[in-house]
């Protein structure tokens, strides 16, 4: 089984800075998969606040490239309607030429106002666009071209050169959160990128919708979910919740924060009606303390084995294919993430990687 690394560059504290944030994350990352055994590095998309450092997702793993010249490459994901979509099949073609096609493309929406209101876009339409611009860029990286006359998009036809040389079929997965985006991936002919934000029982009857759908759709069985996690491990049991509560819980500090949780704007956009409740839940009185608690329950954190347990169980339960964890976050101490990051490589990993699970990428095809 396939288990990956996202560094995410958060700097949520005051004493540091960001140029620090990225040598340290960076270190960390590129230990991950030189020394520690992972199998992936994977980048977050976020621009203008300290949630997440990473404005360019492509530049980011471009480097990883050339740093870890065996690492598959994921992108967690390039958020569609903050960029023209010609660009980014450009972008992606480019990082798989590069990379000897070691590229796992990962699309989104998005979520953050501050974010669509920084560049200007309608945060209204970013479902209609996102839908408008994954259907040019899935067809244009299989032709070799792009092409699309939809009611936001219109592309005159042009090459993507450097000319995609491999299939994206297989390994093309969409984050997705509602009902109607499990649809849509699967009418995409995507892959399903699980971040957790709902409770299990929830995500497990949607993938077994977006399953059928898919099958429906394209003839085929679906890819297994990529299943993401924000990850504590520790020694001692009472240890690894005190941490998780501090720095996981901490985490959800900063989603609540980047992303307004507390207020009701989602209520007055289209396309988000998941969010409106998540956001009317944080908005009552004690509701951002039982988030934390609710937020902490689907992460995995705990003695190695727990961490394991708890891994193996969401991935029986959504037929998931590959792990992915994020081991430093929320001004987290830099010798705790690394503590944190070696203990789960010794102990969880190698167990972890002897699971019988199809693999992201057969980079021998």
């Amino acid at each position: 089984m396939d288990v990956g690394y996202a560094a995410i560059f958060q700097n949520p504290t005051t004493t540091r800075s960001d140029h620090e944030v990225y040598q340290r994350d960076l270190r960390l990352a590129e230990m991950a998969v030189q020394k520690l055994g992972f199998d992936s590095i994977w980048g977050v998309e976020h621009h203008f606040t300290d949630y997440t450092m990473c404005p360019d997702v492509t530049q980011f793993l471009s480097y990883c490239a050339g740093r870890c010249p065996t690492a598959q490459l994921g992108s967690m994901v390039i958020v569609l309607p903050w960029h023209d979509p010609m660009r980014v099949a450009e972008e992606i073609a480019m990082l798989d030429n590069m990379s000897d096609g070691r590229f796992i493309l990962g699309m989104g929406r998005g979520l953050g106002r501050v974010e669509f209101e920084g560049f200007g876009v309608d945060q209204n339409d970013s479902r209609e666009y996102f839908m408008e611009a994954a259907d040019m860029i899935i067809k244009g990286l299989e032709t070799g071209y792009c092409e699309y006359d939809g009611r936001l998009i219109k592309q005159a036809r042009r090459d993507i050169r450097p000319r995609p040389f491999k299939s994206f079929k297989g390994r093309t997965y969409a984050a997705a959160v509602s009902p109607e985006s499990f649809e849509i991936m699967a009418r995409l002919g995507a892959g399903v990128l699980v971040i957790p934000q709902k409770p299990w029982e929830t995500t497990v009857k949607e993938l077994a919708a977006y399953r059928d759908f898919f099958q429906k759709q394209n003839g085929a069985p679906a890819p297994a979910p990529i299943i993401a996690s924000w990850v504590f491990c520790d020694e001692d049991a009472g240890r690894a919740e005190a941490q998780a509560r501090k720095y996981i819980g901490g985490y959800w500090g900063t989603v609540v924060k980047h992303y307004e949780m507390v207020g009701d704007h989602f209520s007055k956009l289209k396309g988000y009606e998941t969010y409106r409740e998540i956001q009317a839940r944080s908005s009552r009185p004690g509701g951002v303390d039982e988030m934390i608690e609710f937020f902490m329950s689907i992460q995995v954190w705990g003695t190695p084995q727990m961490c394991y347990d708890k891994i193996v169980n969401v991935l029986d339960k959504t037929h998931g294919g590959s792990f992915v964890g994020v081991f430093s976050y929320a001004g987290m101490p830099w010798d705790t993430a690394e503590h944190n990051l070696r203990l789960f490589s010794q102990q969880v990993l190698p167990a972890l990687k002897r699971l019988n699970k199809r693999p992201l990428l057969n980079l021998a095809a």
